[in-house]
């Protein structure tokens, strides 16, 4: 059964592995009273997905001086993992390994592969988490197909205006 998470809730306590090492639990506040970006992609398997982490990565510096944190999470196996930061040279946290079942649990589409050639595994579809400097989601954005997905420089641009002008947490009746 599938999750629909509520605004100003939180994400599930999911704890995942990073590329990088270590691990990162979602639905914690961060260390740093940042905000935590959390973009679920699909998978090395989606050329989509390569460019949206690929133009993330151009702005990474604008999210950080906006004091918002970014991780990249999927389905992906770490091997896989590792290529998508090798191949487009990304320099944020990336998780790997989300199961089904964590997919379910962030309200996430999951979408079998058309054939052995795409992947081998069912993968999230496109998801945008947005948790304020308290934990709570501020912008939930989730996609059933891999075209449609939140534009990197507008989400820039609207945390920056929340956090300028106290813009409170929408959606929450």
């Amino acid at each position: 059964m599938t999750t629909k998470l509520t605004s100003g809730g939180t994400l599930p306590a999911l704890t995942l592995p990073l590329v990088q090492g270590g691990e990162i639990t979602l639905g914690k506040t961060t260390s740093s009273g940042a905000w935590l970006i959390v973009i679920v992609y699909r998978g090395l398997h989606c050329p989509l997905c390569n460019k949206y982490l690929k133009r993330l990565e151009e702005l990474r510096e604008g999210f950080t001086k906006a004091n918002a944190e970014l991780v990249a999470v999927s389905g992906d196996p770490l091997e896989k993992a590792k290529t998508m930061v090798s191949r487009n040279g990304l320099n944020f946290p990336i998780a790997y390994g989300l199961s089904v079942e964590q997919m379910r649990e962030l309200g996430l589409y999951i979408s079998a592969p058309r054939n052995a050639d795409e992947t081998d595994r069912p993968f999230a579809e496109p998801g945008t988490f947005a948790l304020n400097a308290n934990g709570r989601l501020h912008l939930i954005e989730i996609s059933n197909t891999p075209f449609n997905r939140a534009d990197l420089a507008e989400l820039l641009d609207t945390v920056e205006w929340i956090q300028e002008n106290d813009y409170p947490i929408r959606g929450t009746l």
